[in-house]
């Protein structure tokens, strides 16, 4: 999947608690199904409406006949809608989110995830939800706000979206394809791999023994990241040290270690580890390592450790190792996987039921996520599984991109690539003491008093940063310099000020005392 999500012990409590709290406020029978009081203003003689969602990834082949099914099921229960299902792909997601809202197309719900959450929620796209949720979705509303995730998607005192209440680390892990490795004599002592330098020994190894092979396309500077221990504030390059007991808000050029990074990635451009075509290649990273077209990658604790990687070849083998397995890094925000409704809806209301029905009823649950038994997928005692004639590559439904926004921990289930306690063991790994959350959660940043001093950061990176990242620059030291001045000389120094100003209300808010 493209944002990772997951079931764990520790959420099991709450949960039973809340339903504990619907089944004694609705139900005179001990013996009633919670389904049997599910109730919509949606009257049976009022029209059916289209609802119109947007996901990402790729839209697979029974998608139209699942949401068929989806709407069949919850006109039973009272909504009278149907669905209009559309997928953007990954690379083009985020851009296209901005430029549809920009326009004022109408839709009704979307997929959203991190740094495009928070520009999308700071130009004002989406829909303040303080008092429709409470009122249309209000099992939903009680779950929030038991987890206390509602917070992280609150800006400027509105509601704007609905994150997912999943505990994970995306702390990164370097991966490589071992059965090409050992056949070129090429092995590593497991976990072996921790640092940079590490790594470069050993791209170039496999880029000797397979010359005519794409190696990576992933850049020297997010290793240097997670050696820095730096948190990016998913805001044009701004970050803090995880360090600095006073948050002092920093720009990423400015860094000496953004120096060391372009010069590493140079290196690889020119051994030719780091492909030509990188920095306009708008393909799914994910998509070419599943299909073999990369030798190397750079993932997380969920896939090094998933039981199905979703080769397109059983005979791909992968071995991972934890980088810089000492440094600090933060557990993923509940920003990672979003929904949210756009401001122009004119169906709002019937969105946030058709949630607070997938909150409470299975069935449905199980029909969104997973699809129709028999044809999307089949049960294999309490796991899911593919049908005989699919898997994770091929898959008809499963599998689909954007659904984790909408993952229920207390019916999400095994499959093949998640099996048994799989989600528990992430939150686990979310623990451990290098692990830790955010000290800025719930902070969404806005360029309303910088609007035009990021427009020309913005374009300034496209014209001058990204050629430096990806090793493009004749002279490192020099192109670094002169980016340095120009990003200052466009008002640097104001937008630092007012994201650190934001910072710091978060961070009192935070902890008031």
């Amino acid at each position: 999947m493209k944002s990772s999500v997951f079931r764990f012990q520790r959420w099991l409590a709450p949960y039973l608690l809340c339903i504990a709290l619907a089944l004694s406020g609705c139900m005179g029978s001990p013996g009633a199904d919670i389904n049997d009081f599910f109730t919509s203003s949606n009257l049976p003689s009022e029209p059916e409406v289209t609802l119109k969602f947007y996901f990402g990834g790729e839209k697979k082949a029974a998608t139209d006949e699942v949401w068929t099914a989806v709407s069949e099921y919850v006109k039973d229960k009272g909504l009278n809608v149907k669905f209009s299902i559309h997928f953007i792909s990954w690379p083009e997601y985020p851009e296209k989110l901005l430029v549809m809202a920009a326009a004022g197309d109408r839709w009704d719900l979307n997929f959203d995830s991190d740094s495009s959450f928070r520009e999308m929620a700071s130009r004002g796209s989406y829909m303040p939800l303080d008092k429709l949720l409470p009122e249309y979705a209000p099992n939903l509303y009680k779950k929030y706000q038991m987890d206390g995730n509602l917070r992280s998607t609150t800006m400027n005192g509105d509601i704007v979206g609905l994150p997912w209440s999943i505990k994970m680390n995306q702390r990164p892990y370097a991966g490589w394809r071992v059965d090409l490795a050992e056949k070129a004599g090429i092995y590593r002592e497991p976990e072996s791999v921790q640092t940079v330098q590490d790594v470069d020994v050993l791209l170039h190894e496999l880029k000797r023994a397979y010359p005519n092979s794409k190696v990576t396309r992933i850049t020297a500077l997010p290793f240097y990241l997670v050696r820095e221990e730096w948190l990016d504030l998913g805001f044009h390059g701004l970050g803090i040290n995880l360090n600095d007991p006073n948050h002092k808000v920093q720009a990423i050029e400015q860094q000496p270690f953004y120096v060391e990074a372009a010069v590493m990635s140079k290196k690889w451009y020119e051994d030719k580890i780091l492909s030509p075509e990188s920095l306009i290649d708008r393909a799914d990273s994910s998509d070419q390592w599943r299909n073999g077209k990369v030798l190397f990658t750079l993932t997380s604790h969920e896939w090094a450790h998933a039981a199905d990687q979703g080769f397109v070849d059983p005979n791909y083998r992968q071995q991972m190792s934890l980088l810089y397995p000492d440094k600090k890094q933060v557990n993923r925000s509940p920003i990672s996987n979003v929904v949210a409704i756009n401001r122009n809806s004119e169906h709002a209301e019937l969105v946030l039921q058709f949630l607070d029905m997938m909150e409470t009823d299975r069935k449905l649950y199980d029909l969104v996520i997973y699809g129709i038994e028999g044809k999307t997928y089949q049960m294999d005692g309490e796991q899911v599984v593919y049908p005989h004639n699919l898997s994770d590559s091929t898959s008809n439904y499963m599998g689909w991109g954007g659904q984790w926004a909408l993952w229920n921990s207390r019916f999400i289930r095994s499959t093949e690539t998640y099996p048994g306690d799989f989600w528990g063991e992430e939150a686990r790994f979310a623990k451990i003491a290098v692990n830790l959350d955010s000290p800025l959660e719930g902070l969404l940043l806005s360029d309303y008093a910088i609007s035009k001093e990021v427009e020309e950061r913005v374009q300034l990176y496209e014209d001058m940063g990204r050629s430096i990242e990806f090793g493009l620059v004749s002279d490192v030291k020099g192109a670094v310099s002169d980016y340095r001045i120009k990003q200052q000389n466009i008002g640097l120094d104001k937008i630092i000020d007012e994201v650190q100003r934001q910072v710091d209300l978060n961070l009192a808010s935070n902890h008031p005392d």
